[in-house]
């Protein structure tokens, strides 16, 4: 996808990044169904969204991750989206085990950036405290928002760049199209 008109190197008030990843099951199909779902959030709007890639565990066990970075406008303040997304890796089959972190998940959906808001409770912390360290957060996102600037002063695409010089590696697998969303099924 191109680079949406909103994402200057520093985020307007409304926009949200989130990071898309799946290591149980059907992965890429996850993704493309919970893209999907993004787009049909209340009060949200799906502007964009990186390729497809695939990387190796991080500090963790399990199969390879599909990966992907979103970019949302919401009118919505950051404790809601971050509960519509729970809401969404819920549906997905996400079980959160008490005492593993990091453990193999259906669905990972993190708030990693919402405009310049700042924020650490209980339930979430803005920034996300690690996306720096991730590459498989910073490559998908460089590809759409190289030229954006983290919270620390240092470019997406530098930091992406700094990652994959110091190990981390992830493979573009192809383009990421949203897929109709699950709909409940009435009981």
């Amino acid at each position: 996808m191109s680079v949406a008109p909103s994402l200057t190197p520093v985020l307007a008030p409304d926009i949200a990044l989130v990071g898309l990843g799946a290591n149980l099951g059907d992965g890429a199909a996850t993704l493309a169904t919970a893209l999907g779902e993004l787009r049909e959030l209340a009060n949200c709007q799906l502007l964009q969204h990186s390729s497809l890639y695939r990387s190796a565990p991080l500090d963790a066990q399990g199969p390879d991750y599909w990966n992907a970075v979103a970019v949302l406008r919401c009118a919505l303040t950051p404790g809601q989206l971050l509960q519509q997304l729970h809401d969404l890796e819920h549906r997905h089959g996400r079980l959160r085990p008490a005492g593993q972190h990091n453990a193999p998940r259906t669905l990972d959906l993190d708030l990693l950036l919402f405009g310049r808001q700042t924020l650490r409770d209980a339930a979430l912390t803005l920034p996300h405290p690690r996306m720096h360290q991730r590459a498989f957060v910073l490559v998908p996102l460089a590809e759409i928002w190289p030229g954006g600037v983290l919270p620390d002063g240092e470019t997406v695409q530098h930091a992406a760049l700094r990652l994959q010089a110091a190990g981390q590696t992830l493979v573009r697998t192809g383009p990421l199209a949203p897929m109709p969303a699950i709909r409940p099924q009435p009981d």
